[in-house]
């Protein structure tokens, strides 16, 4: 593995990623503060209603890990490029023989591994402070169970590698950190939707549903991959950047 090249790319953006403080705090500490502020809404709310209404209250807030998948890792993503540019470190993997496709993919892993391992994280602590809290409600243990499960590990991941690959590919194209920072971060707003449809009953959270989202967002990753590898001009970015 150490010679596969898009792995040498991303344990370099690992080393970048480390001397981010900023990054990192927001990387890892969101998941937590959210999992604490939902066991709170869970205490407060979701245990005095009736077993139909929780289940839907739980399954709600359990989606929105899905959508801190899709945003967090957007801000690595986005520094993944211009940020590089910016500092005058990218040139020199640039010039190498490295191809677009290994570029793009050790980039978008960089991204992704610690963003994902954070959602995680923060959502088991979310779960088993749910299940401390909702046994009397449930005659038993509400989580694990099959819809978040497929949330967290399908439609979650899925999730951030898109958000990933749109960052990634507004990096390549703009020339300000912030600028593409700002512009990723709008991936929130179609898994934003979704929630709120399924919060008003108009969109179930069930297995079904949720495999659909799955499938639609596996097609959307590979044409992003694509789009992104034919969009990606090394020679532009080298040559024009200021």
């Amino acid at each position: 593995m150490t010679s596969w090249m898009p792995w040498r790319v991303s344990k370099k953006d690992f080393k970048v990623i480390m001397r981010k403080k900023s990054i990192i705090g927001y990387t890892v500490g969101l998941p937590f503060v959210m999992a604490v502020a939902f066991t709170l809404v869970v205490q407060n709310d979701v245990v005095s209603a009736n077993v139909s209404d929780a289940s839907l209250g739980l399954s709600s807030l359990a989606y929105i890990f899905v959508i801190l998948a899709a945003i967090l890792p957007t801000s690595t993503a986005a520094y993944s490029i211009v940020g590089e540019k910016v500092e005058k470190s990218l040139e020199p993997l640039l010039a190498t023989p490295t191809t677009d496709g290994d570029l793009l993919l050790g980039k978008a892993i960089a991204a992704f591994v610690p963003a994902i391992l954070a959602v995680w994280a923060g959502a088991m602590v979310f779960m088993a402070a749910t299940d401390y809290l909702t046994f009397r409600v449930f005659g038993g243990l509400y989580f694990p169970s099959w819809v978040p499960g497929i949330m967290l590990f399908l439609v979650a991941p899925l999730a951030s590698a898109l958000g990933i690959q749109v960052a990634v590919i507004l990096s390549a194209r703009v020339s300000d950190v912030r600028g593409a920072n700002q512009l990723a971060g709008l991936m929130y707003l179609p898994f934003m939707a979704t929630f709120f449809a399924g919060v008003d009953g108009i969109f179930p959270f069930d297995i079904a549903s949720l495999l659909a989202i799955g499938g639609i967002l596996l097609l959307a990753n590979v044409a992003l991959f694509f789009l992104s590898k034919a969009t990606f001009n090394r020679e532009e970015i080298l040559t024009k950047w200021k």
